[in-house]
């Protein structure tokens, strides 16, 4: 658990901090999915969700992945007893968008998946969406990682945060470029 900890609070102050990837981290793609666990992580602490999203006070928060999963077991042990609005968080995943069902945090992995249906298809519901795919926030999705000089930065679609009903702390925002559907 220490280890786990340890994770969190160096991946945070990395990617917080902007430091530049080295090399190593470059071509690994785990240990830039391991940063990204950290931030799945972290958007549950800085996001809120209409109480009427938890039929009660022990259900869990639900961190959903869509399609392949990156994170490997990184995930699941970033989360491991932690909680969130005093839920406990639980890692699913999903293999098609239609079995998407009690989710509050969704990383739409399927890079053959248009954002656009993701979106559309989540619409009415208070999901907030997370992917790294190419122009991710700008096609509807709410919050998109971008790496630019080897650091992974945040895009957030505010309008699509708040279409959904959800509030994104100020801290969270802060570390964040606000980009509009359709932006490039």
């Amino acid at each position: 658990m220490a280890f786990v900890k340890g994770l969190k609070a160096a991946a945070l102050l990395l990617a917080l901090l902007g430091q530049p990837a080295s090399p190593a981290y470059a071509a690994a793609p785990d240990k830039e999915y391991q940063v990204k666990a950290v931030f799945l992580f972290n958007f549950t602490q800085f996001v809120e969700w209409p109480k009427s999203e938890f039929p009660g006070p022990d259900a869990p928060l639900v961190v959903g992945i869509l399609g392949p999963d990156p994170f490997s077991f990184y995930l699941d042990a970033v989360v491991r007893g932690e909680k969130a609005l005093n839920h406990p968080i639980v890692v699913k995943r999903f293999e098609k968008l239609e079995d998407v069902k009690d989710c509050h945090v969704l990383f739409v992995g399927m890079r053959d998946l248009k954002t656009e249906a993701v979106a559309k298809a989540l619409k009415e519901r208070r999901i907030l969406t997370v992917g790294d795919s190419r122009d991710f926030s700008e096609r509807g999705g709410m919050i998109g990682f971008v790496t630019r000089e080897g650091k992974i930065r945040l895009q957030v679609n505010l309008k699509a945060v708040q279409a959904a009903d959800l509030e994104v702390s100020s801290k969270l925002l802060r570390l964040a470029e606000i980009v509009a559907p359709g932006e490039e």
